[in-house]
């Protein structure tokens, strides 16, 4: 079990004064059989802003916001208090399901949002080919760890060579990306064989040998859920399981179902953004 506090700091500095802008922002960890929140608050500024929340389709917290003066600047400051226990279990081969099961119309149907490619999803040829080497002669979850031991030998963690828009064809293309385009070409390449698969946005804090109490500069970051009879975590960028310093935000199909923060607004002529994440160990 770990306990984290995480403090998520967004900032729009705007090149002209916004008259009124509308917003949604996914910042609030989920609860689930993982994890559980503890405290959670997100205070914006300017700090007339009208508040709601809701859940998502994806079953996402979503903070609604909207802010109906003139405004030059928008910030938003998310902190969360939240309890992580993940247990890596091995299955034994009757908890796989089988081809043939993932094939059927009850599993379909149960997971039919979670088996299309999407824009941002959808493989190249190329991959196509090669992810079905490589899982040749294989169950379900075996072919879904040799689909990431496959993708840690093809692709690079590297920073600027990708956008936030860029899609998995675009990554693979490169050979390289970020967290984000990781999780799209291992997404696309394990539905491509027919697993479920979902992407997952949240936080992960990068140094297990922090000390209790000392604050580290953490990170958003992004990575994959699968279904081979039970979802499972794991992390591309890192080439392993989901831990417990990883805190689930929002699952979705892609990237576009889970962005921290957008909206839209009148005005502003451009902006620049500052985010800062900073996460503390205290238990």
């Amino acid at each position: 079990m770990t306990r984290l506090s995480i403090e998520h700091r967004t900032g729009y500095n705007y090149v002209r004064r916004v008259s009124l802008s509308y917003n949604e922002a996914r910042m609030t960890p989920l609860t689930d059989a993982q994890q559980v929140v503890l405290e959670s608050t997100i205070d914006i500024k300017p700090g007339s802003a009208a508040m709601a929340t809701y859940r998502d389709y994806w079953g996402t917290r979503v903070t609604a916001f909207d802010v109906q003066i003139p405004h030059e600047r928008l910030e938003v400051f998310a902190r969360t208090l939240v309890e992580v226990s993940r247990v890596e279990r091995i299955p034994t081969p009757e908890e796989i399901v089988s081809w043939e099961e993932l094939r059927s119309d009850s599993v379909m149907d149960d997971f039919a949002d979670w088996l299309p490619h999407t824009h941002l999803t959808e493989p190249a040829e190329e991959v196509l080919s090669l992810v079905r080497d490589v899982t040749e002669g294989k169950d379900p979850h075996g072919a879904a760890h040799a689909v990431f031991d496959w993708l840690k030998g093809e692709m690079q963690y590297v920073q600027g060579v990708t956008g936030v828009q860029s899609d998995a064809r675009e990554a693979w293309a490169e050979r390289q990306g970020v967290c984000q385009d990781l999780a799209h070409v291992a997404i696309g390449a394990l539905r491509s064989l027919g697993i479920p698969a979902r992407y997952i946005s949240g936080y992960l804090h990068p140094r297990r040998s922090a000390a209790v109490g000392e604050a580290v500069v953490g990170q958003s970051h992004a990575w994959v859920e699968w279904w081979d009879g039970e979802w499972r975590g794991w992390d591309p960028t890192n080439s392993g399981p989901v831990s417990d310093f990883h805190v689930s935000v929002a699952r979705g199909r892609d990237y576009r179902d889970v962005s921290p923060l957008k909206g839209i607004l009148s005005g502003g002529g451009g902006s620049t953004l500052d985010v800062s994440v900073e996460i503390t160990r205290v238990a």
